[in-house]
């Protein structure tokens, strides 16, 4: 089992593929496949003195020019 989701190529007319075993829900994020994945290269998942999830945030995070919304 790789890192990345094999089931998707890789062309000039394909969407990049997204890691396994990561979604996303920040759809206005340049990583975001407009369904629930993450195209990133590598996350990063910052916030050093987290005591608990909700005190994470994602340090891949790259906001798109404009916002989307499903």
């Amino acid at each position: 089992m790789g890192l990345f989701d094999n089931s998707l190529s890789v062309s000039p007319d394909t969407p990049p593929r997204h890691i396994r075993g990561i979604t996303c829900d920040a759809r206005n994020c340049v990583f975001h496949d407009g369904d629930i994945y993450c195209t990133a290269e590598r996350v990063n998942i910052g916030n050093i003195v987290a005591s608990s999830s909700a005190e994470t945030r994602c340090a891949t995070f790259e906001p798109r020019g404009g916002v989307t919304r499903k």
